[in-house]
């Protein structure tokens, strides 16, 4: 009979065995923590809507995300998509990079085959601009989509390859979580609520493949990476990171988006990949809530390595 009042047995489960302080597993799970504490703080900092963010680290072989599988406007970063697409096309021997591409301002737009054009007087490359009615090659055009973030570059390029080959090339590559519909400023695509979209986790496994040599072959991913290692805008990830630092990567923004992705490069210990998505009221956040996220990542994994060195055993002595 049970009585009015009285608890009802419960049986007793014996606590998980927990790792000792000093051990990695520890030290890993308290920067964990860090970060996520870290992020809030941010947010509220930067007035932050939403963020998306994930690690890669192949020093410490860390991977973590916050909201990683969250959808943003990709802003330019979907050109990184729009770059594969490129050099799969140039693996496979179906494209140069030498090949002339006719530079012309007249493109169509996602919604109905509407024709439209760039205002290009706002292009981030003069020198694409500076070639209207001529030809540029397609290694140029790439370096300026990437370098620059030329919008004229990209949707010439797009225009070559066809959007259907960069939905093949991430297809291959198992790459999910990046939605390429389109070029950029199709001011109908966008009021219609048609927009190229990425995840960081998308980002990230992306920015994985080239460091790793797996996009197509080795030396594929490695004139990735030096295209993306001569970007121009800094003021995202590398703003976060000490002197010295280099940063293969690719930023994105629009008046309410600020995003980055790339690869770090620092010292003698090995890269880790990084993307760092944000969204904010326009005028808030920006390039100082990407920074000060790169900041924090790298303080974080600095701190995870130190802690891992003290606690390794000597080396024998030889």
């Amino acid at each position: 009979m049970r009585v009015r009042g009285a608890r009802s047995a419960r049986p007793v489960r014996s606590a998980r065995p927990q790792p000792p302080a000093s051990s990695p597993e520890a030290s890993l799970a308290r920067s964990e923590s860090s970060l996520y504490l870290s992020v809030q703080a941010l947010k509220r900092k930067h007035k932050v809507e939403r963020l998306g963010i994930a690690l890669y680290d192949s020093e410490t072989r860390v991977q973590w995300s916050y909201n990683g599988d969250a959808f943003f406007h990709a802003a330019s970063t979907m050109k990184l998509a729009v770059l594969v697409g490129v050099f799969r096309q140039v693996f496979r021997k179906e494209l140069g990079l030498e090949t002339p591409v006719r530079v012309r301002n007249r493109f169509r737009s996602l919604v109905g085959g509407l024709p439209f054009s760039l205002d290009l007087d706002h292009d981030a490359s003069p020198d694409v601009v500076a070639r209207l009615g001529k030809t540029m090659n397609v290694k140029d055009l790439a370096y300026r989509m990437i370098t620059t973030s030329s919008n004229f570059a990209t949707n010439l390029l797009i225009d070559l390859v066809t959007v259907g080959v960069i939905h093949k090339a991430l297809d291959e590559l198992r790459v999910e979580g990046i939605e390429v519909l389109r070029g950029v400023d199709d001011q109908k695509a966008f009021a219609a609520g048609k927009n190229n979209m990425v995840t960081a986790d998308g980002l990230l496994k992306l920015l994985r493949l080239i460091s790793d040599g797996r996009v197509y072959s080795p030396e594929i991913s490695g004139q990735l990476l030096e295209i993306l290692l001569d970007q121009r805008v800094k003021r995202g990830i590398p703003a976060g990171l000490p002197g010295g630092a280099r940063v293969a990567h690719k930023t994105g923004h629009i008046s309410t988006v600020h995003h980055d992705a790339g690869i770090v490069y620092i010292g003698q210990r090995r890269p880790y990949a990084v993307v760092i998505l944000t969204q904010s009221p326009a005028g808030a956040g920006g390039d100082a809530a990407v920074a000060d996220a790169s900041r924090q990542i790298y303080n974080a994994l600095a701190s995870l390595g130190q802690k891992e060195r003290r606690g390794a055993p000597p080396e024998p002595s030889v």
